[in-house]
This record gives C-alpha cells, structure tokens and sequence, in this order.
C-alpha cells in the first residue's frame, strides 16, 4: 500500500527534517569540540614526557611542603628553648675603669659586671696599687649584691643591666 502525499505537505515535511537534521549536525559539532577540550585537559592530567601525571607531582609537591611545615615546626621550637638557654647566659658585660688611689694614675683598677638576662650574675673588681693588686667577686642576683658595692661596681652593674658600656 502506497502513500502519496500532497507536494506541500511532502515539502514541509521535507524542510522539517532538514531542519532537525541542521540542528542534530550542530549539537554534534558543539559535542566534538566539548570532548577535544575534555581530552586536552585529560591529557594534561595524564603523564607527561617524564612519565609523571599531574595529579601524582601535585602529591609529590603537596608531601613536600608537608616536609617542609614539619620542619619549619621543629625549628621554631629549637628556637624557642634556644632563646630560653640564651636567656640564662652571660650577655650583659660593662666595665667601669678608675683610679683607686689619689696618687696613681692611668684608671689601673676595674669593675666588671657580666650579668644574664635577669640581672644574675657577678661583678669582678681589680683595685691597682703601687705594692700590690688585689681582686674581689661578688655575686649579684636581680641586679644587687648581698655584699655592698662600691659605687664603681654599681655603676658596672647600671651600665650592663642598661646594656651599655662604659
């Protein structure tokens, strides 16, 4: 059984399948042009000419700043109980020269206090004489004596507990 259509339906028919035929070779143009652009990215991501994919040197990378965090975390925590060590230590010397005696000359004699940095410490003085030298220690705690200091001796303990020098 045969079907005969009119020309103008036949025509129309003729010019709607064309159109979706248009549209079908459009849609297929756009989905072969989104696939090489997904095949180019996928090709980044796959291995490259050293045989290394993106994804594994950006784990490779990710495991070295890793590395590197607990590193830096280790030595800021050196540096911390290093700053705590240094802090006991002898930092602040001032030496405060003089003349002991009227009758000498060339400030032979010294205060010297060497104090950490809390004020702990000693003061080590060398008194000159024509016959004789002698020399006295005296330990300082907080930045005073027990025993009294001369007024050389304290003005070395002013002078290194300030950080400067005579």
């Amino acid at each position: 059984m045969a079907v005969s259509l009119d020309p103008a339906v036949r025509d129309g028919l003729l010019i709607g399948a064309l159109a979706v035929a248009l549209i079908a070779l459009v849609l297929a143009v756009v989905a072969l042009q989104r696939l090489r652009a997904v095949r180019r990215d996928s090709a980044l991501l796959a291995a490259g000419d050293d045989g290394e994919s993106f994804v594994s040197a950006v784990a490779r990378k990710t495991e070295q700043v890793n590395a590197l965090r607990a590193e830096v975390d280790d030595l800021s925590a050196l540096l911390a109980r290093t700053r705590t060590e240094l802090s006991d230590a002898i930092r602040h010397v001032s030496v405060v020269r003089y003349d002991a005696f009227g009758d000498m000359g060339g400030r032979l004699s010294f205060s010297a206090a060497m104090l950490d940095d809390g004020g702990d410490g000693l003061v080590l003085t060398s008194i000159h004489g024509r016959a004789e030298t002698r020399s006295y220690i005296k330990g300082i705690k907080s930045g005073a004596s027990d025993a009294s200091l001369s007024p050389e001796e304290q003005q070395a303990v002013s002078f290194a507990l300030r950080g400067g020098a005579s």
